[in-house]
């Protein structure tokens, strides 16, 4: 679980890679037919093994897989891809990021060569009115993204795009820049946020690192986001630095947590919430999952 932390200094693609971005938009939203919304997931994705073990957390991944119709693709806020200011990827071939240290061989071998959405990427800068977008030709799939994604759909046949977080805003802003997302459930793109809603590497036990044990705070605070997702209570979980002690050490840095809030700002009053993948992991992870809708 160990990971070394990329600084990420992204740069925009230059003017002449992006060409009559309006039409862009409006080609995405007149191509993109789908009749069904799409559900919105926020995937614990924990270890970066989970992207080559055989546990009941990748069975969970894979069932969520089944259960739902297959996108035209997919978009991702990984805990992984921080910048200032937010981003998107806009290259045609992502390329797949082994962004930690400290695992076997194995797991570095591992490729997932899903392509990329030049266009879905334009369209979500155009969507998005809070902020500027930018384009970004540089980063590609993190483990937060493909360790995942690659159990729901293991063609790697579905475009894949990953947004950034905006490490300099709070989580209001993410909640309401997530907000603007929502056409694109209607457009057949599955939006999947990758975290741990409890994540405090500081304080794993070692010795229950392959059991499913969790300490007293983390039980508590991942039970009381769980009450406050299940009752569509948002503001507590935005707020999470007024709940106290249990949230404060479930969630010592932001960067894992942030993606369930995108993904609940994209829950509309008729969607249903199924909570999977429910169990701790050495005493200071939750591999707690949720499908919206």
């Amino acid at each position: 679980m160990e990971q070394e932390k990329f600084i990420h200094h992204s740069s925009t693609l230059p003017a002449s890679g992006v060409v009559n971005k309006v039409n862009s938009l409006n080609n995405f939203l007149r191509d993109a037919q789908h009749s069904v919304k799409m559900p919105v997931l926020f995937l614990g994705h924990g270890s970066p093994m989970n992207a080559i073990a055989e546990n009941e957390f990748v069975e969970g991944f894979r069932n969520i897989g089944q259960e739902i119709e297959k996108p035209t693709a997919i978009l991702v806020i990984s805990a992984h891809w921080e910048t200032r200011g937010t981003y998107v990827t806009a290259m045609s071939r992502p390329k797949t990021i082994h962004d930690f240290g400290g695992f076997p061989q194995e797991l570095f071998d591992v490729q997932y060569p899903a392509p990329g959405s030049p266009e879905l990427a334009t369209a979500t800068q155009q969507i998005v009115s809070l902020t500027d977008i930018h384009l970004d030709d540089k980063w590609g799939l993190d483990h937060g993204a493909w360790s995942v994604v690659r159990h729901l759909y293991p063609d790697a046949d579905v475009p894949v795009i990953q947004m950034s977080i905006d490490y300099s805003q709070s989580p209001r802003y993410h909640y309401t820049l997530a907000k603007e997302l929502a056409k694109l459930r209607h457009k057949g793109v599955l939006i999947i946020g990758s975290g741990n809603m409890v994540h405090n590497l500081g304080m794993v036990s070692w010795q229950h690192l392959n059991s499913t044990y969790g300490f007293d705070w983390a039980l508590e605070a991942n039970e009381k986001m769980k009450s406050y997702i299940t009752n569509k209570d948002h503001e507590p979980l935005i707020n999470f630095r007024s709940q106290g002690r249990v949230f404060d050490l479930a969630i010592p840095t932001p960067e894992h947590y942030l993606p369930l809030i995108y993904s609940l700002a994209l829950q509309d009053d008729k969607d249903d919430i199924f909570v999977f993948n429910d169990s701790p992991v050495a005493g200071a992870l939750t591999m707690t999952s949720v499908k919206i809708g």
